[in-house]
């Protein structure tokens, strides 16, 4: 991780990936860094291969310290990884600038700005933080299903509920959601468990 200077702003450039072991250096490098900025926090993901819901966990709560202080933590450029796990839990639009880059990053204002919010925007700011702050519990509760039950590593386990959403066209949080809910005595519906079973095939070793 490296912290540079963009005019009165501070570049967070990332690498590697993110995952629970990396959790508490990610947590002081965004601290520390926000605390010595002046203007905006810049995150620079381009280099990220992997995010899971832990390091994602992390941003959320850099992302309310920086409004807490009128500052904004926004993604300057980000990978297909991490652009596909803050898709598929809503976050998204929560880290975006002002204009949307391509699929590659996210196009970063020329100029810090703070915008002038109403109380109908922070409204369904905050619906929308709730929303991502519940499926995401809900998502790392699955994950601790899948690695109890099939010996999978963390990053194993996410890999097998992102290609289970992306081959069901599901929502990652409803397939959380339909896991939990197996605890109850349910079953998960026949497409969803097959598509569950063969990804992990794909990404875990069941007969560990």
């Amino acid at each position: 991780m490296n912290v540079t200077s963009a005019g009165d702003r501070l570049v967070v450039t990332v690498s590697g990936e993110l995952d629970l072991d990396c959790t508490q250096q990610l947590h002081r490098t965004l601290s520390h860094a926000l605390e010595h900025a002046d203007a905006d926090l810049e995150l620079d993901l381009a280099g990220v291969a992997f995010c899971d819901c832990s390091a994602l966990n992390v941003l959320l709560h850099i992302r309310r310290l920086a409004h807490t202080d009128a500052k904004s933590l926004i993604l300057r450029a980000t990978r297909p990884a991490v652009k596909r796990l803050m898709t598929l839990t809503d976050t998204l639009p929560l880290f975006a600038p002002d204009s949307a880059g391509s699929d590659e990053g996210l196009a970063a204002p020329s100029k810090p700005a703070h915008p002038t919010y109403s109380s109908s925007d922070l409204a369904a700011e905050n619906a929308q933080l709730r929303r991502a702050l519940r499926t995401r519990a809900t998502i790392d509760m699955a994950r601790g299903m899948l690695m109890s039950s099939f010996h999978l590593t963390p990053q194993q386990s996410w890999q097998v509920l992102v290609t289970t959403s992306q081959h069901s066209n599901t929502k990652l949080h409803l397939i959380a959601n339909a896991l939990l809910q197996t605890a109850d005595g349910r079953t998960l519906p026949d497409p969803l468990a097959g598509h569950l079973a063969t990804a992990v095939q794909a990404h875990g070793n069941p007969a560990a």
